[in-house]
């Protein structure tokens, strides 16, 4: 009893100051409180079935004191065998007066940590009914208070929602299927029973951050880097309404708390090296991506070098992976950010596009592209010219592929003003390049919609500058000349070949070539 009096006293103000790294903060949360209550209020008298929590894990990070004292509040209170056999409704809000409500809450808050076994939904109908009713009213009092949470009622927030969300996600094993893009994609997501309980829980939380009358240098000692470690290792679940959740909270996190800014970006960054470079399978990709478009759009100008290493290390190896489809919309709307914030980072990522290019997936070779358009708009004339020559190397070989949806995406190119322009403006250099290209499309082409819009791309260029056009058909005409030359060569030499060796077949002796019959001509 003594102790859990010491750890409801009051403690020490942090001495650590606001960060303001983050620059400002642009706040684009997807799912609207009305929207919630309304869904909330239909859902209000569902039963509850399904999969069951695997436990609070109270092991808090090192050096987290935080999670320590959250942790011990825990052990001491969550004890089945204590509670089930009074788990009764308590009284509402509304039939106490003011001077006990806060008491209340609390009371409701620790019924509340009280978890229960969701494997059988015909187990323990009634109290699983009763706590759903009781966070309902949690979120309703939250949503319409009219006074400063206190440090006692934060640190027992705080309590009820870890007990609750934090706990050991459970998915099937992926090792001996190979993971494919679609596959993923196919593959049903596993919908977590337990979710009429989660989605209250994790509405009561937004709230409780979103709520004005939360002190963010006061919180800031609960919600802590142990409890945003947590929150963050649960991105990792299979349930996309959780991770909708989760998005939401954590955007409003990063928007009020601004000392815990840096801690959140770095941790995001950790999730993307593991995911990169070791294992290449989590589920919530996309949602931290979507926050980072938030996030970035508000960095502050200049860029600071964090964040453009950020780009660097983290975002653009993230086109590495070959589960890139599911998360290529938000990664590719971050890369846009970086370019459209700072026009000299253009080369910067279309170098990085160039070395993580596909060779053999057509699909993803086609995202690349679309990437790339989006890219090229935002680049300007003196970054364009330092990257122009191994880009159009790459656009070269794009334009001749056989598969013709890459084809035909990379002429698409050729239907945006801007990046018209640009290659325009260098076009003796770039019409050299991929003359070849184009030329062998307009000849040879299976597709009938490559051979048309190749036509379109070669008028732009004879009509833009007719005498260098010209000078580019007679060297490519020179180039197939000596081409044909070089093969009707290669070919005499191999009929000799064959010639000495059939005139030898019909002995034993060891057929000897003479060096003139080797040796072929350089190839041009």
């Amino acid at each position: 009893m003594i102790k859990q009096i010491l750890n409801r006293l009051p403690r020490k103000p942090s001495k650590s100051s606001d960060n303001r790294e983050g620059g400002t903060f642009t706040s684009s949360s997807n799912a609207s409180t009305s929207s919630r209550n309304s869904n909330l209020a239909s859902n209000r008298y569902e039963n509850s079935s399904g999969a069951s929590f695997s436990g609070f894990n109270s092991t808090p990070s090192s050096g987290l004191n935080q999670g320590n004292k959250i942790s011990q509040v825990v052990n001491a209170k969550l004890n089945w065998n204590t509670f089930a056999a009074s788990f009764e409704a308590l009284p509402s809000f509304r039939d106490v007066p003011n001077s006990e409500k806060q008491n209340l809450f609390i009371r409701k808050l620790n019924m509340c940590c009280i978890m229960f076994d969701f494997t059988d939904p015909m187990k323990n109908i009634k109290e699983k009914d009763v706590k759903r009713q009781t966070l309902l009213e949690l979120v309703d009092y939250v949503s319409s208070a009219n006074g400063k949470f206190s440090e006692i009622v934060m640190l027992e927030i705080v309590k009820m929602v870890s007990v609750n969300l934090f706990r050991t996600l459970t998915s099937p094993p992926r090792e001996n299927k190979v993971l494919e893009a679609f596959d993923l994609e196919e593959e049903e997501p596993s919908m977590d029973s337990a979710w009429p309980h989660l989605q209250v829980v994790y509405e009561f939380l937004l709230r409780f951050v979103a709520s004005p009358e939360t002190d963010a240098k006061l919180a800031k000692r609960y919600i802590d880097h142990s409890f945003i470690l947590r929150l963050l290792d649960l991105f990792d679940s299979e349930d996309p309404r959780e991770r909708e959740y989760l998005k939401t909270v954590l955007h409003r996190i990063y928007g009020k708390f601004m000392v815990h800014r840096p801690f959140i970006r770095k941790a995001i960054n950790n999730i993307f090296f593991r995911f990169i470079f070791e294992t290449e399978k989590h589920n919530g990709i996309a949602e931290l991506l979507e926050i980072l478009g938030s996030i970035i759009n508000g960095f502050a100008l200049p860029l600071k070098e964090e964040h453009k290493l950020f780009l660097v290390r983290a975002l653009i190896p993230l086109h590495k992976p070959k589960c890139i489809p599911i998360y290529h919309q938000q990664l590719s709307y971050c890369i846009t950010q970086f370019v459209e914030k700072d026009c000299k980072l253009a080369d910067t990522v279309i170098r990085g596009l160039l070395k993580y290019w596909p060779i053999t997936n057509s699909s993803k070779e086609v995202m690349f592209l679309g990437e790339l358009e989006e890219v090229l708009e935002a680049t300007q004339l003196a970054e364009f010219q330092r990257c122009m020559v191994p880009l159009f190397r790459q656009i070269g070989r794009c334009l001749s592929s056989s598969h013709f949806q890459v084809a035909e995406r990379s002429l698409f190119l050729w239907n945006k003003d801007h990046i018209e322009n640009l290659i325009k403006q260098n076009r003796n250099v770039i019409l050299r390049i991929i003359f070849p290209s184009l030329e062998k499309n307009a000849r040879n082409h299976w597709n009938q919609a490559v051979q048309s819009l190749t036509l379109n791309v070669r008028k732009i260029f004879s009509d833009t500058d007719p005498d260098h056009f010209e000078e580019c058909l007679h060297k490519f005409e020179e180039d197939k000349a000596r081409e044909s030359e070089v093969k009707s060569k290669r070919e005499a030499t191999w009929k000799r070949l064959e010639e000495i060796a059939a005139m030898k077949a019909a002995s034993n002796e060891p057929v000897l070539v003479p060096p003139k019959a080797t040796a072929l001509k350089p190839s041009c």
